[in-house]
């Protein structure tokens, strides 16, 4: 759901903006611990993979596009600290070289897709994550990538209305919120069905590089 610049006034972009440079400031200290020399070329990969996907844009709204968020796929893989600051990476970039999401955006468009969607992708998996204890294999895993993808697009779609609801410029709320959720609720479950059929690609191969099952192989070396 990236914003284009003028969609919210300015001083909620700038609350947003303050909001988005705190976020960062946590994430930073707390990716160093989870990243290692084994899982650093994983988070580069999975950034470049959500810039391809979050470049495949339609229109939502005047001014929003709507496509793959990427936050629940990448928590899941290299860790929500690493997952923030691989978001926040593919937005500016986009931002910057693209177009895509307007300057005066990037703290909201980062606290929606980067903070946002990711606390709320793996929060989702994490609350799920003994499903995995109980039921082992690929398919467990890809139910419980499906689910926290799909929640936490409508979670960051829910987010987007709430701030609009402080600073929108382009029209009624009430119309435009129906919609929104209505759109998002369906990219979730595409999106769902990416971070599922991703996740467990990765997960056959190699699952000692799936954060989400580092707690699991601690205690069941075998879950996968």
């Amino acid at each position: 759901m990236h914003m284009s610049d003028g969609l919210i006034d300015i001083p909620a972009s700038v609350v947003l903006f303050v909001i988005a440079a705190a976020g960062l400031a946590v994430a930073l200290p707390r990716a160093r611990r989870e990243l290692d020399d084994r899982t650093a070329p994983l988070a580069g990969l999975v950034a470049a993979f959500v810039f391809a996907l979050q470049m495949i844009n339609f229109p939502v709204l005047p001014g929003v596009s709507g496509h793959v968020l990427g936050g629940a796929l990448a928590a899941i893989l290299v860790g929500p600290a690493t997952a923030v600051i691989c978001l926040t990476v593919v937005l500016v970039v986009q931002a910057l070289l693209f177009a895509d999401g307007g300057l005066s955006a990037l703290g909201a468009n980062i606290t929606n897709l980067a903070l946002v969607g990711v606390a709320a992708g793996y929060g989702i998996a994490v609350a799920l994550r003994p499903v995995l204890r109980r039921y082992r294999g690929l398919a467990p895993l890809g139910a419980v990538s499906f689910v926290a993808a799909a929640g936490a697009t409508v979670v960051a779609a829910s987010a987007f209305l709430v701030e609009y609801a402080l600073g929108g410029t382009a029209g009624s709320l009430g119309t435009i919120a129906p919609f929104m959720l209505g759109v998002h609720l369906l990219i979730g479950i595409g999106e769902g069905v990416i971070t599922a059929a991703t996740v467990m690609a990765v997960a056959r191969a190699r699952p000692d590089l799936v954060f989400l099952l580092r707690p699991l192989r601690q205690t069941e070396p075998s879950t996968i």
